[in-house]
């Protein structure tokens, strides 16, 4: 998951809403996006799904003070402290949202509804208690940076001598939507986060379009099967770093905040 996930969304607005950066219509506008609705289920003290709106007031209400991200795959539970069982629903799900100060946590759950072209997508975040631990394997964001540099790098070569990542109107097309991207997302981490944060969170961007080049673009010059392999062993190191530093970017004005640097 390199693209911006909704957990980012819901974690770097959250956190600006909480901060009172932004008011609480701009924050569910920009969490929403291009989705038809958010509802928050489970919700301690609601028995029935709520809206962002409420959900977000109720959660201030409970304590909580920042919203951290957690990206887990299999083998790699980033970001998550347990219990099992929610690290288990984040886990299909590849991303949750952790409450710093409440002791819980949101999974989304999403649908999708229409026909071909009109696509109409809800989504359900599902709020489950979570254990109030340190999260698993989260860099710093200067740790974050440097290991993005060097992942980009040996990526890169490795990806160039095996002919599947510079050429083809497949890659053209993906370096586009790339480059339409970064020129939206400047405000994707919402007001409050260090200028650092950005710029990680936009090389792990550009790092995920590379990856996508490299897998949507065919088998390109990888014509052998050892080749295949790898392209396949490039690229898993290199989205593992590219997911730690999305996690890292949208959880520094929580670390700061931890470490008094606000």
């Amino acid at each position: 998951m390199l693209s911006e996930p909704r957990s980012g969304r819901l974690a770097a607005w959250g956190n600006a809403l909480l901060a009172g950066l932004v008011s609480p219509d701009d924050a569910v506008l920009a969490v929403v996006g291009d989705d038809a609705v958010h509802r928050v289920e489970g919700l301690p003290g609601e028995s029935a799904p709520v809206g962002l709106t409420l959900a977000l007031g109720r959660l201030r209400a409970l304590g909580v003070t920042g919203l951290r991200v957690a990206l887990p795959a299999p083998g790699h539970p980033l970001g998550l402290s347990g219990p099992p069982e929610f690290n288990a629903r984040a886990l299909d799900a590849e991303e949750a949202v952790i409450c710093h100060g409440g002791a819980l946590g949101l999974v989304p759950e999403v649908y999708e509804a229409g026909p071909d072209g009109d696509v109409h997508v809800e989504v359900v975040w599902h709020v489950l208690p979570v254990r109030e631990a340190p999260p698993a394997d989260v860099p710093s964001l200067g740790e974050a940076e440097r290991e993005l540099a060097e992942a980009l790098r040996e990526a890169t070569e490795v990806l160039t001598r095996l002919d599947v990542a510079g050429s083809g109107p497949v890659a053209e097309a993906a370096i586009d939507a790339y480059r339409a991207r970064a020129e939206r997302g400047r405000e994707a981490l919402a007001p409050g986060y260090p200028g650092r944060a950005v710029r990680v969170l936009e090389l792990a961007q550009r790092v995920g379009m590379l990856i996508s080049v490299a897998r949507e673009n065919g088998h390109g010059g990888a014509v052998s099967a050892s080749e295949m392999a790898a392209r396949s062993e490039a690229l898993r190191p290199v989205e593992r770093v590219a997911r730690r530093a999305q996690v890292a970017a949208y959880n520094s004005v929580v670390e700061e905040r931890e470490r008094g640097v606000r």
